[in-house]
């Protein structure tokens, strides 16, 4: 639209919201639906929007989206943009061999036109109509009518179409007094299963189904006003072990309410496996807490011990193995406070390296620095780089900044599905004969396995440029996805 028309931003937002909802229309009419906005230069037409039924046959099934026709070769089109009101084709066109009657619909907002919807209905099915599809032609023709008015789609009321109830899962037609006056079976069956024993037609829908959920008291204002048919909004209503949810179109052809439609949907199993999957949910998150809690009462035992022991090389080897469980048990913490097996690394990072600075050597006065984010990581990546990243820094701390100042800093870059991290320091570097690939560090060993082996990354370590260590880390992030 911005790139063939003249029409405003509120235009589009209110061809959005149309667009959003018009399935709805589809569906009550058997019909497809075109939507048509003129070029900037007044000349024709483009489609800019395309909608096929559910409860019909297409009438195209070529995709007309971005399609160009010039001014008289939609003769309805520009008859229903020039005089606002709805045409209506008498015969069918057998131009494409199949019987197409088409009609157009003017779409407007406040007191202009903003394009045309050419509703074109298959005619190769045709028979006499039942009650229910007379119901469901009667409906579109007053929403088609309130969409010549400007009347729909409801300003501030957006439908989401993953989740609102669709006309062929129940449609319930009421009158301007509240009455049901059709009820579709699947409405029915729906209504059945919430506990009524008795038909829906004739009976106030707002009290028979507040009857269904005595457990409401006092009635719950959004069923009050659902149920009735008086303003554009959704709700859920419980009884007798089913969940049932209804939506409200008011009907306002002409500016008065002539009753309403309501779209009823059985939901009971969908809402029993939500619970399901939030059970799951909170039964992972528990998981999560209690590792990190065992975690934690590994590493007091083990400083605990490390008190215990005079030797200084065995209370040092614990102390290393409380920093280590630490670091996988801030990972656990964090899992046990979202919904997904993700977590905001960032932060991570930052508490690992904040207990490195606190514990480096007190003449070192090191604080590590983070530049750069490493963002949200899965969980495989990230207890294994929790404690990559915690070995490095005690190693920085331990050999390279040991009784001196220094800068310590970790660069994190994401380069679409890689990460790249840096550990650099600018302490003693590197000892003239080290090898990597060789050195017998537990520290280093640790390291290397965890980014070659279980993160299938790669590792390089060498001299930084000024003095120091500089380590970087090449992670893949697509396989752990």
């Amino acid at each position: 639209m911005r790139r063939h028309t003249w029409l405003e931003a509120a235009d589009l937002d209110w061809l959005h919201a149309l667009v959003s909802d018009w399935q709805l229309l589809a569906d009550l009419s058997f019909a497809d639906l075109v939507l048509w906005v003129p070029l900037r230069d007044g000349s024709g037409w483009v489609a800019v929007a395309q909608m096929r039924p559910t409860t019909g046959p297409t009438a195209y099934h070529d995709d007309l989206v971005g399609y160009v026709v010039r001014w008289g070769r939609r003769p309805l089109v520009d008859a229903a943009w020039q005089e606002g009101r709805i045409f209506r084709e008498g015969d069918p066109d057998w131009a494409t061999g199949i019987p197409i009657r088409d009609e157009a619909i003017p779409v407007r907002r406040s007191d202009r036109a903003v394009g045309v919807i050419q509703r074109s209905t298959n005619l190769t099915s045709a028979r006499t109509p039942s009650r229910l599809e007379l119901t469901y032609l009667q409906c579109a023709a007053d929403l088609a009518q309130m969409i010549a008015e400007g009347r729909f789609p409801f300003p501030g009321v957006s439908a989401d179409l993953n989740s609102s109830p669709r006309v062929g899962d129940g449609l319930l037609r009421l009158d301007h007094k509240g009455r049901v006056s059709y009820a579709s079976p699947n409405a029915q069956s729906a209504y059945r299963r919430l506990g009524l024993t008795a038909d829906l037609v004739g009976t106030q829908l707002g009290q028979t189904t507040a009857e269904l959920c005595p457990a409401l008291k006092p009635v719950d204002e959004a069923l009050a006003v659902v149920a009735s048919g008086r303003a554009p909004r959704e709700t859920e209503i419980e009884a007798n072990g089913s969940v049932v949810q209804l939506r409200a179109i008011p009907l306002t052809p002409g500016g008065t309410r002539i009753g309403a439609i309501i779209l009823v949907h059985d939901v009971t199993e969908l809402r029993r496996l939500d619970r399901e999957l939030m059970s799951k949910d909170a039964t992972i998150r528990e998981i999560h807490h209690r590792v990190k809690n065992n975690l934690q009462t590994v590493a007091a035992l083990l400083r605990l011990q490390a008190r215990r022991i005079s030797a200084p090389e065995g209370r040092a080897a614990l102390n290393e193995a409380v920093r280590r469980v630490g670091s996988i048990a801030m990972v656990h913490e964090t899992l046990s406070h979202t919904l997904e097996e993700k977590v905001d690394f960032d932060d991570i990072v930052d508490r690992v390296m904040t207990i490195a600075g606190e514990v480096s050597w007190p003449d070192s006065r090191i604080t590590p620095l983070r530049t750069g984010s490493f963002g949200v990581l899965p969980a495989a990546v990230a207890t294994p780089l929790a404690m990559v990243l915690s070995e490095l820094l005690q190693n920085a701390l331990e050999h390279g900044l040991r009784d001196r100042s220094g800068m310590l800093e970790v660069e994190a870059r994401r380069n679409g599905s890689r990460l790249r991290v840096v550990v650099a320091d600018s302490g003693r570097g590197l000892p003239r004969e080290f090898d990597p690939d060789t050195a017998s560090n537990l520290g280093l060993q640790i390291v290397r396995t965890l980014v070659t082996g279980e993160l299938d990354g790669e590792l390089d370590i060498g001299p930084r440029e000024g003095g120091g260590t500089r380590v970087v880390l090449d992670v893949p992030l697509d396989h752990h996805v």
